[in-house]
């Protein structure tokens, strides 16, 4: 049965990146793919940004089985320290991925990680 769990994670940002690249980014990792089906194969998440100037702060929901906890967040570490995303639209989007680990999920955020976990 897949669980909830947050994984955070923090890069530094040129000020024209397009912070929808990040999410993106662990998409790739996670997904395969922009465009798949839903669910998620291995893990529904949800990428939330919040810039302070250069600084991105990333909190990255997932929904995965317990066994595979540190699979995934190995894997969307690996896409953050890519540091670079061209998206469909052709723009090019930079970071340097300063560090990532777990997080501890927020009250509000208890409802869209139930909904993560039963896709």
């Amino acid at each position: 049965m897949r669980a909830a769990f947050v994984h955070e994670a923090t890069v530094v940002m040129e000020a024209d990146g397009d912070l929808r690249a990040l999410g993106a980014a662990v998409t790739l990792e996670l997904c395969g793919s922009w465009d798949h089906p839903t669910p998620c194969p291995l893990a529904p998440h949800h990428t939330r940004p919040d810039r302070d100037g250069d600084t991105v702060a990333l909190r990255i929901i997932f929904a995965t089985e317990p066994a595979d906890e540190a699979l995934v967040r190995r894997r969307i570490d690996s896409a953050l320290r890519q540091g670079i995303l061209t998206g469909p639209d052709g723009r090019t989007s930079r970071w340097e991925f300063l560090g990532g680990g777990p997080g501890e999920l927020d009250p509000e955020e208890a409802e869209h990680a139930r909904r993560l976990t039963d896709s």
